[in-house]
């Protein structure tokens, strides 16, 4: 009993430093964005001596940021919804419709999810520049659904295995159409799945840097990511203001992970290992 009580002394130690050195860069990056440059050169370790929002004020008028929150804001919303919902409507079709051809385009989707992205970058510049893609949000959203959605196709695809099937088929003896049996009998049961896969592809999305920089060219387009990036190289010297530049953009995503957060580990248990 003395030996387990010491190693969840020694666990907890241990989890805290962890937490401490994971929580330190994100508390100076805090700390120093209500600073003024002179006084992060002076001691960056130290807190300020007042909390000025100046820094704010003048991120969020320089980086454009409630345009670029707008443009990421629509890019993740439609393009989560269409991965959520197209796939989970694909992985019941390939479940409940157990043809060859439907288990070959699955195994398909699954093993597309090995090919990493940068062996197909060029590729895909080169063919939707040449469609006359590009500098388009909903190119964007189209690329993000396509690229989502296979690993969301297979979640779905283990938690509606499990779903008995009697259940639909009694849905089905009341008089229930097919698309009412998936809305109303499989949709809410696919709640932890859908939630897990909303966070997952939330994160993704909104900080993604690689695919919208392919993408999105002009200042009017540019999603909140792009926006740091072009705000941090201008002003470079100035890190009061560019680490409250970096704040704006963490803050967001970090309420939908606090938010939803709860849901990741049911979720992916529910969908993934059933």
């Amino acid at each position: 009993m003395r030996s387990n009580g010491w190693k969840i002394i020694l666990m907890r130690v241990g989890l805290t430093v962890a937490l401490l050195f994971y929580l330190i860069p994100f508390f100076l990056i805090l700390m120093n964005s209500f600073k003024s440059r002179n006084e992060i050169l002076s001691n960056p370790l130290s807190l300020p001596l007042r909390f000025n929002l100046e820094n704010y004020l003048q991120a969020m008028q320089k980086m454009n940021f409630w345009h670029s929150f707008f443009n990421s804001l629509v890019i993740t919303s439609f393009s989560v919804v269409g991965i959520t919902l197209l796939s989970a409507m694909t992985a019941y079709f390939f479940v409940r419709r157990k043809t060859k051809w439907n288990q070959f385009i699955f195994f398909l989707m699954v093993a597309s999810m090995i090919i990493p992205f940068q062996a197909i970058m060029i590729p895909l510049v080169k063919i939707y520049g040449t469609l006359g893609f590009f500098n388009n949000k909903w190119a964007l959203i189209y690329m993000y659904i396509g690229f989502g959605s296979s690993l969301a196709v297979f979640i779905y695809h283990g938690m509606i295995k499990s779903i008995p099937y009697e259940l639909e088929e009694a849905a089905m003896i009341d008089g229930t159409t097919p698309l009412q049996t998936f809305f109303f009998i499989i949709w809410p049961l696919l709640r932890p799945t859908t939630l897990t896969i909303v966070i997952l592809d939330v994160l993704w999305i909104w900080n993604d840097f690689l695919l919208p920089s392919l993408v999105l060219n002009p200042p009017g387009e540019r999603t909140l990511p792009l926006a740091t990036y072009y705000f941090y190289g201008t002003y470079t010297v100035d890190y009061g203001l560019v680490m409250s530049g970096l704040v704006l953009t963490i803050i967001p995503v970090l309420f939908v992970y606090l938010f939803l957060q709860r849901y990741i580990l049911s979720g992916v248990m529910q969908g993934s290992i059933k």
